[in-house]
């Protein structure tokens, strides 16, 4: 099988070493044929050489990762992002679907994130996430920034501001939009509540809402909202006095 080009761009020596040498080790179907410091020798390595793969730090010298992917919007690679936690960066990339690495790397999750980049590839399920990701952290406006929603058949992007609501399905989560379609996603509920911002609100254990679809309240021990999609939807009462707080 045809090794997956890869560069790597980090700035410290010893993260690059250890990275290399995990790679060559766990991951034989990647080729590292570039490294990089910071955002001055990635852009033009990245030009030059147009791999398949870039393993990008988020925060070095001179820029971030964010930098980078906007100086080589015109390139089409794959891209597995290595952070130190940060709660607003992950949260732009669990909102893009983007394949992350937290410091130190774990070997388990370096194989994962390789493994789903190699069926990327071996499917030539080309998917530019790299622009949605950047467009989303340079958004103030959480409602303008977009989503990608992993279905069956590959990803979909919406924009969140058009998400009425989603209700849990198991294994799967059905986002309902304001066009009145419907997407399955291979997502839990859980991971959309910990990524969406407000005005989404949990609001029950299989419900999320946006409160600014909320047409009507109906009083019950928890109750229910009528959206204007013409969907109802139970309030449950652990999370009643949370969803009634946003409307006082």
């Amino acid at each position: 099988m045809q090794k997956i080009r890869s560069v790597i761009v980090e700035d410290e020596l010893a993260a690059r070493e250890v990275l290399k040498a995990y790679l060559s080790k766990y991951c034989p179907q990647v080729e590292v044929i570039g490294e990089a410091q910071h955002i001055k020798e990635a852009v033009p390595l990245l030009h030059e050489l147009q791999p398949q793969l870039v393993f990008l730090d988020v925060e070095m010298p001179f820029g971030n990762a964010f930098d980078v992917l906007e100086a080589c919007k015109d390139l089409q690679f794959e891209t597995i992002f290595v952070t130190a936690f940060s709660e607003y960066s992950l949260k732009a990339l669990n909102q893009s679907a983007a394949y992350y690495l937290l410091k130190p790397i774990s070997i388990e999750e370096l194989i994962l994130a390789v493994n789903k980049v190699q069926l990327q590839l071996v499917n030539q399920e080309i998917f530019n996430r790299n622009r949605i990701i950047v467009e989303n952290f340079r958004e103030t406006n959480p409602e303008r920034q977009k989503v990608i929603l992993p279905t069956l058949e590959g990803f979909e992007v919406a924009k969140m501001e058009e998400i009425v609501r989603l209700r849990g399905n198991g294994n799967f989560t059905d986002i309902y939009l304001q066009d009145g379609s419907k997407k399955m996603v291979c997502r839990f509920l859980k991971h959309f509540t910990e990524i969406l911002p407000f005005p989404f609100l949990r609001v029950h254990k299989s419900h999320i809402i946006n409160v600014n679809f909320v047409k009507s309240y109906h009083k019950g021990a928890g109750g229910y909202v009528t959206l204007f999609d013409g969907s109802e939807v139970e309030i449950s009462p652990t999370y009643k006095e949370e969803f009634l707080k946003n409307f006082k």
